[in-house]
């Protein structure tokens, strides 16, 4: 549910949605329902946003919220903010009657916030003492309205339970790849970023990309066709001949484009993807045997080999 106030920043609104809308699609394509609703809420059914495009036919701000709900608050230009109007206003108690008793007690509503759209959380009191961020130009702008809460800084998107909170426009597009990912897959996520041409990002506020997505940030279509292939079927006999005809190159040119392009070889990849396989059934209390066959390692020898190789240590090490 995207909560819209006067002069909303039309890009804030817009690159979250598509995002979300693309997920759906491909939930579609894959015979599966669709996972989100989109709603578009206001004081007034009719709102000017940044740009002069007016919206129109907005839902009126329910009077409660009946159903699990991310609510997406979106920013609005710094003239408004540093004198925001009644509509602004009222918003912000809305959002206070809706989100207080609900933000730490019902995990199934999340508090999304894009850009500025913190200031509004930080007006209707639903920060606290929670991990935060905004724009970087407004920061000590956050820090006075909400004096208690943790405002991080030089972050592209901060995650504190069922607060979500951005930086900014390309940033509020990365905390939903985000949200997509752990709510749905980070295949999916994949998907929708690839469609939207933006990058994957990893911060040091989010966890680290699992090895399914790293290596993909990058825009050459053969070498994401292969990559492709192997998330599909990884314990699948991947050699070097067996990538390339998927590629329709030679194997000696896919590997020159895999450097360039993904930073790593055809046969690396592989095998960090099968480790990946190996780590979740060696944690779902498979042994290292077992581990190995599930994952396309031809014995647990091979499997401990390559675990030395990119991470030190044992298979063991996963279940610690």
């Amino acid at each position: 549910m995207f909560v819209l106030t006067p002069r909303s920043l039309l890009l804030d609104l817009a690159g979250p949605a598509e995002a979300l809308r693309l997920a759906n699609v491909h939930l579609q394509h894959a015979g599966r329902a669709p996972r989100f609703r989109l709603r578009y809420v206001a004081p007034a059914a009719r709102l000017e946003t940044s740009v002069g495009v007016e919206l129109a036919n907005l839902e009126r701000l329910p009077d409660a919220l009946t159903a699990p709900t991310w609510l997406m608050l979106i920013g609005q230009p710094r003239a408004m903010l540093a004198r925001p109007d009644d509509a602004t206003l009222a918003t912000a108690r809305w959002l206070e009657r809706q989100m207080q008793p609900r933000l730490d007690a019902s995990p199934e509503h999340r508090l999304v916030t894009i850009c500025s759209g913190t200031l509004l959380a930080a007006r209707a009191g639903l920060l606290g003492t929670r991990r935060c961020t905004t724009h970087h130009t407004l920061l000590d702008r956050l820090r006075v309205l909400a004096p208690r809460a943790d405002v991080v800084d030089n972050r592209v998107f901060v995650l504190d339970g069922t607060l979500a909170s951005s930086a900014g426009v390309t940033a509020g597009i990365d905390l939903v790849l985000h949200l997509i990912a752990s709510t749905c897959s980070e295949s999916l996520a994949l998907a929708v970023a690839q469609d939207m041409v933006v990058y994957l990002r990893r911060t040091p506020a989010d966890p680290e990309l699992s090895p399914m997505l790293a290596h993909r940030h990058h825009l050459h279509a053969v070498v994401h066709r292969v990559q492709d292939a192997i998330s599909a079927r990884p314990t699948d006999d991947w050699d070097a001949r067996a990538m390339a005809s998927v590629a329709n190159v030679s194997a000696r040119h896919l590997g020159r484009l895999f450097a360039r392009h993904a930073g790593i070889s055809p046969l690396h990849y592989v095998e960090s993807l099968r480790l990946e396989l190996a780590r979740q059934a060696l944690r779902g209390g498979a042994t290292v045997t077992l581990a190995a066959e599930a994952a396309g390692f031809h014995s647990d020898l091979q499997l401990r080999r390559a675990w030395r190789r990119h991470h030190g240590g044992s298979p063991r090490d996963a279940t610690r």
